[in-house]
């Protein structure tokens, strides 16, 4: 009784919540939006305060309620959810800007560009999830249940529209809390970020003094934790007589090419060499920023490294001649004992605008490769899984392929780990590289399945097949991570089911809000 009459006596003298969003009209309702999403990116890494997300998408919820009251509320919602995707991204992808830094001189204007117009445009799939929900907008609860369809299925969306890009989905926002992350290995990202989703917006009812949702979704999120614990409680295994060595050479990336090349080489050479037996020793992307095979002195530098029986795994340029104008390749190489290749794997899935560029028949004519000094890597042919000796089979993942849900296992089969290799040293000294590695081990988790990765300057790290780290090296520190390998899980639910789980819960939802009425 006593916190009933606090709570009343601050809406007598501040107004209630519906109040104060009841004067955020035109501007100041795009500006609230705003404000909203830039407070809700402190959830994601490297802030991990989850509150913020729930606060961020309660807000969404009773701004929206506003929007619908105008004369155009499919465009005054569509604006509002735009502006708080845009906060959201503006904050959360704000390491952006420093692929522009690398080399300054030629790029440095296009930096305010960059760091608007990504999210500008992500922040159209907002726009979309509340543009829709307002078309079915109607008072009650079941106003929160299609704001929490809607947005999880935009979401769904970015992840597979025009290439993708599911970076800092909500579900992601729980990254404080490995338990809570451990669901899902049920229903994956896609699924933890609807349920995220849904309690964020529950907390909007409570301005209306209706408490179901809002203590239905929280007795959930304990269960969910109380999942995530029991499952986290149960000891891991680790592979018998395999000894990893992931080795993060710690190159900036202005001293990636040029004269530097061959003091990184040999920088990588006495790493690898550094105290101990490793049996399998990883380098990172682009560890060799030139064509590997072509060059004799690099191939007998590796025959020695691997004399003794080690494996090497590598990332490396590939190209498939001699000219500078023949195609390149963003690739793996495995050599076994003595210097022998194994096999080659080039990246698939690579990075718009970074990589390659996108719809070239559209943009070429606008000048666009020319402005960015882009030539084009050659993509992959998709995923594969490997043989390596002395250890179970593996899948590689180069960089930014790390990030893409239920996208992670070849058509050969269900590897037994991951070997993640990449050069965060494009995305800036933290909250880049720790958002990359938090996707990475949320990779491990869906799948039940370990993961190696070797960074270039951070974070390398020797995931096992629940997300927990083993090992591993800090942002900007050269070094190795030596570490047994964990061992593989059975197939979870979600790596036998994909996204299932994820559509189920939609369908459920959306028909529960048709049905409800308040």
């Amino acid at each position: 009784m006593e916190d009933i009459d606090i709570w009343r006596a601050a809406e007598q003298t501040l107004g209630s919540p519906e109040e104060w969003m009841h004067k955020l009209v035109g501007w100041r309702r795009i500006f609230a939006a705003f404000v909203l999403g830039v407070f809700s990116a402190i959830a994601f890494a490297p802030f991990y305060f989850f509150p913020a997300l729930l606060v961020g998408f309660a807000g969404l919820a009773l701004l929206l309620d506003e929007a619908v009251r105008t004369p155009h509320r499919i465009r005054a919602a569509a604006a509002t959810g735009w502006a708080f995707a845009f906060g959201q991204f503006f904050l959360g992808l704000h390491w952006i800007v420093y692929p522009f830094m690398v080399d300054p001189t030629p790029h440095l204007w296009q930096l305010p560009f960059a760091l608007c117009l990504l999210p500008a445009g992500l922040g159209l799939y907002g726009s979309l999830a509340c543009a829709v929900a307002a078309a079915f907008w109607r008072d009650g609860v079941s106003r929160l249940m299609v704001l929490a369809v809607s947005y999880a299925a935009a979401e769904w969306l970015r992840g597979h529209l025009l290439t993708g890009f599911p970076w800092n989905l909500p579900g992601y926002g729980w990254g404080a809390s490995l338990a809570v992350m451990q669901s899902a290995a049920l229903w994956g990202i896609y699924g933890l970020s609807f349920l995220t989703i849904l309690f964020g917006v529950s907390m909007a009812a409570l301005t209306r003094r209706h408490y179901a949702l809002p203590a239905v979704m929280t007795a959930l999120f304990v269960c969910i934790w109380v999942f995530g614990a029991l499952r986290l409680a149960e000891p891991s295994a680790t592979v018998p007589d395999v000894a990893l060595r992931l080795v993060q050479p710690n190159v900036p990336q202005v001293e990636m090419h040029g004269r530097f090349i061959i003091r990184n080489w040999q920088r990588l050479i006495t790493l690898s060499n550094s105290p101990g037996h490793p049996t399998h020793i990883i380098w990172p992307e682009s560890a060799a920023a030139f064509p590997l095979a072509q060059e004799p002195w690099a191939i007998e530098d590796v025959a020695r490294l691997t004399a003794r029986g080690a494996v090497l795994i590598t990332g490396a340029i590939r190209q498939t001649g001699t000219a500078q104008n023949f195609p390149w390749y963003n690739s793996l190489y495995i050599f076994g004992p003595g210097g022998r290749m194994l096999g080659v794997y080039d990246k698939t899935h690579l990075v718009p605008f970074g990589e390659y560029l996108p719809y070239p028949n559209l943009l070429n004519p606008l000048g666009i490769a020319q402005l960015t000094g882009l030539i084009s890597a050659t993509p992959g042919d998709g995923l594969h899984r490997y043989a390596v000796p002395g250890a179970p089979p593996i899948t590689p993942l180069i960089c930014y392929e790390a990030i893409f849900p239920d996208e992670v296992v070849a058509a050969e089969g269900r590897p037994s780990w991951f070997v993640n290799v990449t050069d965060d040293s494009w995305f800036g000294p933290w909250a880049g590289p720790a958002q990359h590695l938090l996707t990475a081990r949320m990779r491990s988790i869906e799948e039940g399945i370990p993961m190696a990765r070797s960074a270039n300057t951070g974070v390398s790290a020797v995931i096992d097949a629940k997300g927990r780290i083993e090992a591993q090296l800090p942002l900007g520190r050269a070094g190795v991570v030596d570490a047994p390998l964990p061992d593989v899980l059975s197939p979870t639910p979600y790596a036998r089911f994909g996204d299932l789980g994820f559509a189920l819960l939609l369908l459920v939802s959306a028909a529960f809000a048709t049905w409800v009425r308040n």
